[in-house]
């Protein structure tokens, strides 16, 4: 695998058709190239199928983490499976192309930068980035709906059959610790997760209301306890670099056509992971 990068991407939204042809554009520097999609592809499994097919087309390894916008069940979509039952179609999707999910083996990367276990994790999220100046999350909600800054997962993202996406949250949180703990302790890990593992990065969001949408602080130490050489995540729409407790974070997303565009010309979202 000389010469092969281990690259991550995510929020592609390819329901717009601007952010379509930027995936049609994707290609890797080498063939034996491994690509990271931390979640929002697109909210509808047509959608999904088409954008990871094209991208296993060309990548040697495909890895995915869901997002919210692909557990959204939205009324025009054939699919109208909730909560686990939709999850669980997307990873019989994803496993149908070859695709890694995290309920697979988590592979080890043995690349440039390597070797590293890349585990693709799917948590969710319990309300627990609370509003700044709230100390519950009936609060913390109440001052969302006061201002209208609500997450569109209220109306569309069910925890079905869990009574709450904090129990649902609650419980991947567990089955995700089991496995990260089987994991081999002598390599670091890439740990490859939607929303960032630690709170600070939603404080540079302009609506902090927002950032109870983001995370969970029960995944606050992850960084450290597993190893990680590096964590991969989206959701925020802000692409950049951290560093939290020595370990770098590296937020991948495209985001929406409005959002890259301010940047400049028409990117390439893809991003490498490992520094040599």
């Amino acid at each position: 695998m000389a010469g092969a990068t281990l690259t991550a991407v995510s929020d592609l939204h390819v329901s717009y058709p601007d952010n379509r042809a930027v995936v049609e554009r994707i290609k890797p520097r080498s063939p034996d190239d491994w690509l990271l999609v931390a979640g929002d592809v697109a909210e509808r499994p047509a959608d999904v199928e088409w954008a990871l097919t094209l991208l296993r087309q060309r990548f040697a390894e495909v890895i995915w983490s869901p997002g919210n916008h692909e557990l959204w069940t939205l009324r025009d979509d054939p699919v109208q499976l909730r909560g686990e039952a939709r999850y669980r179609h997307l990873v019989a999707l994803c496993r149908r192309i070859g695709v890694h999910t995290p309920e697979d083996p988590y592979p080890v990367w043995e690349g440039e930068g390597g070797p590293v276990t890349v585990a693709p994790l799917f948590v969710g999220y319990d309300y627990t980035f609370l509003t700044p100046g709230t100390t519950t999350k009936a609060e913390s909600m109440r001052v969302a709906h006061e201002t209208g800054v609500v997450c569109t997962d209220e109306y569309l993202l069910h925890p079905d059959p869990y009574g709450s996406r904090e129990i649902w949250c609650e419980r991947r949180v567990a089955y995700t610790e089991r496995r990260l703990a089987e994991c081999d302790p002598d390599i670091p890990t890439v740990l490859v997760n939607h929303y960032p593992l630690v709170r600070e990065p939603t404080r540079i969001l302009r609506y902090q209301q927002f950032a109870q949408w983001c995370g969970t602080e029960r995944t606050s130490d992850w960084h450290l306890r597993f190893r990680a050489a590096v964590v991969v995540y989206g959701h925020l729409h802000i692409p950049r670099t951290t560093w939290h407790d020595g370990v770098r974070f590296e937020e991948v997303s495209l985001g929406y056509p409005r959002e890259w565009r301010r940047r400049g010309a028409v990117p390439d979202p893809v991003r490498p992971v490992l520094v040599p």
